[in-house]
């Protein structure tokens, strides 16, 4: 069930109206079915794989607490079970394809499985909540007492299927002390659903088409084009993402709960850190606290510090696809973040160059090459495979130029206007910061309870307009979809 589909738009309402309709003691209950019927609306027989990790990880959870001597084991056990179910269903086929490569010297044959594997939907997101919760258990945190809260933490439907990432501690008060119905509650949450769909089928599913049919055939274009394509992708990702967040905070509110802030202006960023202090927050966030923390920080010397860097994006990398080029763009990624380390160290012992960083200039001319370095990045990300990556990388720092422009577009890009490619990158910008004008005016609860009725109302009918008028014949699923 897609937040972007007719049958949500007939879910969510049914959902609310029973929830609100039902003493406190069965609101829970009635989220935890709805979040079930959610999740099985794709593929019901997953329903036993969510299942049987909850138990376990409950069962870890509680076992950890009241052990006094085997909480390690305990532990291990709880990771290694989580784990383990994330590389079967996410990485079998890449570990098999890598072992076919690695022994094809040797003479060894590899056959291929003899089963189909089919990717269930939420597990990247749902087992790393898992995780957060029997480490954080063995750290000292309480562990979550009833049952169907604990079940309802990590089904959540609004969140269970690309996150954001959430922390037990945060969310589990709110199931305990509810929230009271509230008119401000509906506001923000019909906004920031209107604001998601927004961006998600208007901005990321126009941008798709051109995307598509320039990393579909990337030789058919020249080094320019290949960068109108990366930046067009840059946004798509950006808007299906971070309009996939609103959609699920605005839902969540409907129902008088927060969930955390995934994105905040990532491409403002002056430096690759800030960039992923801005860009998926609650995945930088974990893989801070339960990767490269754990692995020994940066409270070490610097070359340890550096490889804590780059095993942590690595395997963030890896997290993010079982393929080769998902594992490249994680290594560029802690490659730049090294860099960014040692400049930094260059920067506070260099007068001249710290105050060159501060300047006005400094800051434009750090975040556009920030940006463009996310970009490269981008193409890594989102060509097929590492060998088209590094083709298309290869012709856009070279500028090389299109064979015949027009015959390309038309043959990869037939419902697409070519000249119409070009200006179309400049109107990405001021549509970038009109979605988060609208952002900073939800998060500011005062102006949305001071808004007069017929604004709102007259906002929302503009929202709704926009998307039914502009959105394309096929709304494409969220990239981060079947995660």
């Amino acid at each position: 069930m897609l937040f972007n589909s007719l049958k949500y738009l007939l879910f969510l309402p049914i959902v609310v109206i029973l929830y609100w309709a039902s003493p406190k003691r069965f609101r829970v209950p009635i989220l935890l079915i709805a979040s079930y019927v959610f999740y099985m609306s794709w593929r019901p027989v997953f329903i036993l794989l969510i299942l049987a990790l909850t138990v376990a990880n409950y069962f870890f959870g509680h076992a950890i607490w009241r052990s006094k001597n085997r909480k390690k084991l305990w532990l291990t056990l709880s990771v290694a079970l989580n784990l383990s179910t994330l590389a079967f269903f996410k990485y079998a086929y890449f570990f098999d394809d890598l072992a076919g490569q690695l022994l094809k010297p040797l003479g060894i044959v590899v056959g291929k499985m003899p089963f189909d594997i089919i990717l269930p939907l939420g597990i990247s997101f749902f087992v790393f909540e898992f995780i957060h919760y029997v480490v954080d258990v063995y750290r000292g945190s309480e562990p979550i007492k009833s049952f169907p809260a604990f079940a309802l933490f990590a089904s959540f439907f609004p969140t269970q299927i690309a996150g954001p990432i959430k922390r037990f501690q945060d969310f589990i008060p709110q199931f305990l002390s509810p929230a009271k119905f509230s008119i401000e509650h509906f506001d923000e949450g019909i906004s920031l659903i209107l604001l998601g769909l927004f961006k998600k089928v208007l901005l990321a599913d126009n941008l798709s088409l051109f995307v598509w049919g320039g990393f579909s055939h990337p030789e058919l274009f020249g080094g320019l084009d290949l960068w109108l394509f990366t930046y067009a992708f840059a946004f798509q990702i950006y808007y299906d993402f971070s309009g996939y967040t609103d959609i699920a905070r605005g839902s969540a509110m409907l129902f008088g709960y927060k969930v955390p802030i995934n994105f905040n202006l990532p491409y403002v960023a002056a430096n690759i850190a800030e960039f992923w202090h801005r860009w998926h927050i609650s995945l930088s966030t974990w893989l801070r606290d339960y990767l490269f923390i754990p692995l020994g920080g940066s409270r070490c010397a610097p070359w340890l510090s550096a490889r804590n860097l780059l095993i942590t994006m690595t395997l963030g990398g890896l997290w993010h696809g079982a393929a080769m080029h998902y594992m490249i763009w994680g290594v560029f990624h802690g490659v730049l973040l090294i860099a960014h380390r040692e400049f930094k160290r260059l920067r506070e012992s260099t007068a001249w160059l710290g105050s060159l960083v501060c300047s006005a200039p400094g800051r434009i001319a750090c975040t556009l090459l920030t940006f463009h370095a996310v970009c490269v990045g981008w193409v890594l990300f989102r060509a097929d495979t590492a060998n088209i990556a590094w083709q298309m990388l290869v012709k856009m720092f070279s500028f090389a130029p299109a064979a015949d422009g027009v015959t390309a577009c038309k043959m990869a890009l037939p419902t697409i206007n070519y000249p119409l490619i070009y200006p179309t990158i400049y109107l990405l910008l001021p549509l970038y910061a009109v979605s988060h004008i609208f952002m900073s005016w939800l998060d500011k609860t005062t102006l949305v309870k001071r808004s007069p009725i017929p604004l709102k109302v007259v906002w929302c009918a503009v929202m709704m307009l926009l998307v039914v008028i502009f959105s394309p014949d096929k709304s494409p699923r969220f990239i981060y979809f079947q995660f």
